[in-house]
């Protein structure tokens, strides 16, 4: 039996990552030919292009896992299918929900690979990426990353306002304003800084000037350095400056509790976080799809015809998903309830589907 279940295994396993391969391949190309436009920007070239289309490539494999599961099950499967070898398994006397718990072991060792390129190296390699593709496009005397927004990235922390407008490669920042209130929402200070580091847990400005305003009078001072204690962190502004879908669970949740505790709002962040924790729960529901339409009313027809199948599922989960996200973004619906009812829909279809096969 573990012949046959390790001969399954590999099936699915060799026509997963075929799939995957193919995906991933398309879907990089098309990435690449969307770079073309910028090359020649400043230090931008075709090298600087093909490297940060490379390093998309990690996070490009964990988006596209649960297609290629789904549609490497259903090539796998067919291919046993078609040359008869389910036929013989099943005259054996193995039953399809034997057959079905190989099909998925393999899915859960490949899932549990998927993820952990998706927590570790995707977000590194995408947050590398997106910081020299910014560099090398910037003028090459100033050498900075200027945000996309022109006015920079605005944060509350506590009673204050802080706007960054650019982030320098050495992991300093620049222009820096910083709005102080008191719990009367007054302003108390003012405070341009040309530079500023985090070192220790603080933040400290370079060539500041600082305004303070009292009920009495307005005093101006030039100081070479002063420090800003904050909850804000460059790690949390660089998560702005990355999409939510881009970032690691752990740095949404990070990004999630600061919003929290300065009062603003984090359906946006917790929707990508909840979507993050059903990701297993999609792959699985996209290898279970699998084996019904094999054992069940397709199992006569061409391999072509059940991609075809396999793909039209994608997309319907996929459009189902975008839609129900965004309407719980727009009618302030719970978050954890925009990210789990798609996947559990499917996952009841497949259950669903299942039965009437084994």
């Amino acid at each position: 039996m573990k012949k046959i279940d390790r001969y399954i295994g590999q099936t699915v396993f060799a026509s997963t990552l075929i799939v995957l391969l193919i995906l991933v391949g398309l879907f990089t190309f098309f990435a690449f030919i969307d770079e073309v436009d910028d090359i020649g920007k400043q230090e931008y070239g075709t090298l600087e292009a093909i490297l940060y289309v490379s390093l998309e490539i990690p996070r490009t494999i964990y988006e596209l896992f649960p297609a290629a599961a789904l549609l490497g099950s259903l090539l796998a499967l067919g291919l046993l299918a078609n040359h008869s070898e389910l036929t013989v398994l099943r005259a054996a006397g193995i039953s399809t929900l034997r057959i079905s718990g190989s099909v998925l072991s393999v899915g859960l060792l490949l899932l549990l690979l998927i993820m952990l390129i998706g927590e570790t190296l995707a977000p590194l390699s995408g947050e590398y990426g997106k910081t020299m593709r910014a560099a090398a496009q910037s003028e090459h005397e100033q050498q900075q990353i200027a945000f996309s927004s022109r006015y920079g990235f605005w944060a509350r922390d506590g009673q204050d306002f802080v706007n960054i407008r650019t982030i320098f490669p050495d992991g300093r920042f620049g222009h820096i304003t910083l709005y102080e209130f008191d719990t009367h929402h007054q302003l108390t200070s003012l405070t341009r800084a040309k530079t500023a580091r985090y070192l220790d847990g603080e933040w400290l400005f370079e060539q500041v000037e600082k305004t303070l305003f009292t009920p009495q009078q307005i005093t101006h001072h030039y100081l070479e350095q002063t420090t800003w204690q904050a909850l804000l962190s460059p790690e949390l502004v660089k998560i702005v400056v990355i999409r939510p879908d881009r970032l690691s669970t752990w740095g949404l949740y990070r990004y999630i509790d600061y919003l929290s505790q300065n009062g603003q709002r984090t359906a946006q962040y917790e929707l990508a976080f909840w979507n993050r924790l059903s990701y297993p729960l999609i792959s699985i529901t996209m290898i279970l799809l699998a084996i019904p339409f094999v054992f069940g009313q397709l199992r006569s027809v061409a391999i072509g015809q059940r991609i075809l199948v396999g793909a039209l599922l994608g997309i319907g989960f996929y459009m189902l998903n975008q839609t129900v996200g965004n309407i719980g973004l727009v009618y302030d619906l719970s978050p954890i309830f925009s990210a789990l009812i798609p996947p559990i829909l499917f996952f009841g279809l497949a259950i669903f589907l299942l039965k009437r096969v084994l």
